[in-house]
Order: C-alpha cells, then structure tokens, then sequence
C-alpha cells in the first residue's frame, strides 16, 4: 500500500484539562473515502479542526503528502490541497451560483482579494465555473440567487466551491446533515461522483450514506479511536455497537 496523503501520529488536543482528541493516529489513502464516525463529543469535529489548523494540537503530529503541516498556518495548508467545507451552509447568497464558484476559482488570476477591479476580468472563469457547476448538476441554474436555492442544492454549490480550489484531498464535515430523504439521496450520489480521482475524508452522522459510499471508517469515542477498517469490519466490532449504534441499532444514527 502507497504511503497515506494524510497521517496524524499521536495526535492530541486538550482545553483546560479537558481531552478532545486523545492520542489518534489516522491514515487516510490516496484515491479513498474515509468516513470519520462517532457519537456526539467524540471529537470528530476537533480533529477537523486540528488537521485544517484552525487550531493547535497539544502534542502529536500532522503529515501531508509526506510532509509535516503540524506547525502551518491554516491557509498554508490550504494552499497545499487540503481543502474543507463545514457542517453550516457557507455560500454567498446574494450573489448568482456561478459567481459564487467564479470567486472560488479567482485565486488563479492572482486577485483574490482585489474586489475593486471590474468583474469582466472574471469572464475568463466562466467556462470552467460552468463545467464545476454540471459536474454537480447546477449548470442551468448559474444565473440563480445562491441564497434562493434549496438546502441540497445549496449544499451541491459548495462542492463546486471546494472542487474549485483544485483540492488534493477534500475534508467534509457533516455533508447531509439536514437534509431530507431525496437531498442525502443527490447529494451522496455527487460525493461519489466528484471524489473520482480524489481523496475524501468525511464527518457524517447517517450511518446509511457511510455504508454506500466509503472506502474506509474510522470511529472515534472520547477522542481515542476504537476501531477502524471498511463498513463490515467497523459494523461488526462489538466497542463500536456498543459505543455508536446503541446495541444494534442502524442507519441514520447521529455521529
């Protein structure tokens, strides 16, 4: 097996005595789905978190792509292809959908940050906005409001978002979380079909959408990882029933 794009060795965060994340090593592969699952308080979200470097591990480190970022800022780390959405809908509404992925997309021109310039110099983006915005299926809506769409579709509109930062890996937190039966449905369909060629590592709560989509589980309780493998594997582990599916208990669970 090639080394993992991701790995965290020993890593730990705590807050004032408190212990979040507890010595956790993670290797996530190259080309995977990797569903990151656990009951409440687990501390999925700190590890999230830790590995972007929205925050300071206590101890333990963080490679990616071979190469320590444990020290990073957050946007260095983004600038190397890790790249997150959030478990919140983070989409400018009052711009169209495409110009929402046209912002995403802009840092190419080298004037992300220059919004006085005339919106013109981000026609060269379109076609490429336009082929992200088919690939989740909202090429006939680009000239809609993003804060008119449903919540799916809103949720569609940022992986365009995220598949527009060219990402080497794809961190996403709680993707269906939310959403009624058809919206998990369409939206799980477009995480398999966008992360072909890519590498995913998932938050996700309904047990449903980790059994048809990922490649690989690792289940956190109280910070420490307790099990990992595929869903069969994970699924049959007596800690986990006893620590996540409550005794039995299957599909939708909340993580």
């Amino acid at each position: 097996m090639s080394a993992p794009v991701l790995e965290t060795r020993g890593l730990r965060k705590s807050f004032k005595g408190f212990t979040a994340v507890d010595g956790v090593d993670l290797a996530v592969q190259s080309g995977h789905i990797h569903a990151l699952i656990g009951p409440n308080g687990a501390g999925k979200t700190t590890l999230f978190n830790l590995l972007t470097r929205f925050i300071e591990p206590s101890a333990g480190e963080i490679h990616f792509n071979g190469e320590p970022v444990s020290n990073l800022p957050a946007k260095a780390v983004a600038r190397r292809g890790m790249v997150r959405s959030f478990q919140i809908s983070a989409v400018f509404g009052g711009l169209s959908v495409l110009d929402n992925v046209r912002l995403a997309l802009q840092r190419k021109l080298g004037v992300s940050f220059h919004f006085w310039r005339s919106a013109r110099v981000l026609d060269r983006l379109n076609e490429e906005a336009l082929t992200l915005l088919d690939q989740v299926g909202l090429a006939t809506l680009a000239d809609e409001a993003a804060g008119a769409l449903p919540y799916g579709r809103k949720r569609a509109l940022e992986l365009a978002t995220t598949l527009a930062m060219d990402p080497v890996l794809m961190l996403l937190d709680e993707p269906t979380q939310g959403m009624g039966y058809e919206d998990v449905e369409r939206v799980t369909s477009l995480i398999k079909t966008v992360s072909a060629g890519r590498t995913v590592l998932m938050v996700e709560h309904n047990m449903k959408v980790v059994a048809s989509i990922a490649d690989t589980l690792t289940v956190l309780q109280r910070g420490r990882v307790i099990a990992s493998g595929d869903y069969h594997q994970v699924s049959r582990n007596e800690e986990v029933t006893r620590a996540y599916l409550g005794g039995g208990r299957q599909g939708g669970a909340a993580a």
